[in-house]
């Protein structure tokens, strides 16, 4: 079964920095960083909610586990800070919490999702570089903007001619 994830369209990032932010703002302190490559694109970055999450399969005491939308979850109850989630991470996204010695993650915002809400940062995102559902909803919902861009531009008689086989 496919869950649901952040996607991102790096193209449409502009580096504006508003998904670190908001995130911020939720959480006290960005569990998304917007890494920026000069002259070429900026990409914001996240936990990736790993199918098979090798920092889940670490954990000593089972402080991280799948919630019922499928994000990796943290409970800091069970946490010990034992580091193992870091470092099994490929991604590097686990960070300590120094003043509580215990570790920290992008949970997908799950307060948000229990309300409704999308997570902070795909909110905030000013150009909807971020994405969030299923992959073949993300997928879906793109071609079908794309589809209705070749529509308008073929009624107006802009552009170049587009044939949509069905």
């Amino acid at each position: 079964m496919a869950h649901k994830k952040i996607f991102l369209d790096y193209k449409r990032c502009i580096g504006c920095k508003a998904c670190e932010v908001a995130c911020e703002m939720t959480h006290g302190e960005a569990r998304i960083k917007v890494f920026e490559f000069p002259d070429l694109f900026t990409v914001p970055f996240n936990c990736r909610h790993c199918e098979k999450a090798p920092c889940m399969n670490v954990c000593p005491t089972g402080a991280l586990f799948r919630d019922e939308d499928g994000a990796v979850a943290f409970d800091p109850l069970k946490c010990i800070g034992c580091l193992m989630c870091a470092v099994a991470c490929p991604f590097g996204i686990p960070k300590l919490d120094e003043e509580n010695k215990i570790m920290d993650k992008c949970d997908l915002c799950a307060d948000r999702r229990a309300e409704g809400l999308l997570p902070a940062c795909v909110s905030a995102c000013p150009t909807e570089a971020l994405k969030f559902g299923e992959i073949n909803e993300v997928l879906w919902n793109r071609e079908g903007k794309i589809v209705a861009n070749l529509k308008s531009s073929a009624e107006k008689g802009e552009g170049e001619k587009a044939y949509i086989v069905l």
